[in-house]
């Protein structure tokens, strides 16, 4: 009887070969996505220095506020609208995306053009 991986270790697998490719540096930080099944994460890292410059997610009362039975990829562009604004007001323009594993189309392809759209380039 053969054993499949599961979607959860196949993510893992691309996660960690994504990884060994994508670094961020304090000129151009890492754009760091995690997505569970109700929310929505994104950080900015600086990998050189261990550092994470800042970060947006679902969970953040200005994105709650506005939340009222919205679609989940709705609540992804608002995330990354506010990662790019905060992006913007620290100094940081370009980015290196790291959609962590995941597949880039539906809630991860909304939050990244957002970002885009706010003024990070990437």
């Amino acid at each position: 009887m053969p054993r499949h991986k599961t979607g959860t270790a196949l993510r893992n697998a691309r996660h960690r070969r994504i990884r060994q490719k994508v670094v961020g540096t304090s000129e151009r930080p890492r754009l760091a996505v995690f997505r569970s099944l109700k929310h929505l994460y994104a950080q900015l890292i600086d990998d050189s220095n261990g550092t994470t410059l800042t970060s947006a997610s679902s969970l953040d009362t200005e994105v709650r506020t506005q939340i009222n039975s919205k679609p989940k990829t709705d609540i992804s562009k608002m995330v990354g609208t506010i990662t790019a604004r905060r992006a913007v007001e620290k100094g940081v323009t370009a980015v290196v995306f790291d959609r962590g594993g995941y597949k880039y189309h539906g809630r991860i392809k909304a939050m990244a053009d957002a970002a885009r759209e706010g003024g990070l380039s990437f």
